[in-house]
């Protein structure tokens, strides 16, 4: 199988079995969204979604994070990874927003990634999901299962992961294929003993390959 059918395969059967793919995090609007974005760095969607209500009922939009006191924003996120940081990170980023982009969420990954907080794997996040802008980002669980099934090939970091699967992908299709990558790591491709027997696209797996030999 060349890599362009394997692209193929891959895509094909994703586009047929979860057509609607989307972010597991839940949000109602641009500001919500990148809150719960840069709150879920190395920690859990689902820990994410049972901490923001409390953020979004105290805070409903940037203004008011942005006049947010550290001591009492940190209280609300201190079931999250490192909440010290990303406590100073919402509040950085909220009075960024309100300065320099007059209140609005920046809608382009170099705006984004200037604001406190913000990587280029959030901005990638934020620009596919809401904007379905072609950008691709690369957690763990997209980096293990691009280079497991073999559509990305000696990438070293996210980045270089990154340029090998937008290479490869539709334009139109990128913003889902982030989605589609993350839900097949995050409940079939696993880190540890992953689930090939469940797996639709061990055809066009190296890794399976490589296992059945």
């Amino acid at each position: 199988m060349t890599k362009q059918q394997r692209y193929q395969f891959v895509l094909d059967y994703f586009e047929k079995h979860n057509p609607g793919a989307e972010t597991e995090l839940i949000y109602h609007n641009p500001y919500q969204l990148l809150v719960a974005v840069i709150l879920s760095a190395q920690c859990t969607d689902k820990r994410v979604n049972m901490t923001t209500p409390a953020i979004f009922e105290k805070y409903p939009d940037i203004k008011s994070l942005s006049h947010a006191a550290f001591d009492e924003l940190f209280p609300l996120i201190k079931s999250i990874s490192y909440p010290n940081n990303k406590a100073k990170h919402l509040i950085g980023m909220a009075r960024m927003v309100m300065e320099d982009f007059d209140g609005e969420i920046p809608d382009t990954v170099p705006e984004l990634i200037k604001l406190p907080g913000v990587g280029r794997k959030t901005a990638n996040v934020v620009t596919s999901v809401v904007y379905h802008q072609p950008n691709m980002a690369v957690d763990t669980h997209v980096f293990r299962v691009a280079a497991r099934v073999g559509l990305t090939q000696n990438a070293k970091t996210p980045l270089q992961a990154e340029q090998q699967l937008v290479r490869h992908i539709p334009k139109e299709k990128i913003y889902r294929a982030h989605h589609w990558l993350i839900l097949h790591g995050r409940y079939i491709c696993v880190a540890r003993n992953p689930k090939c027997d469940q797996c639709g696209i061990r055809k066009a797996c190296k890794y399976y390959a490589h296992l059945t030999g």
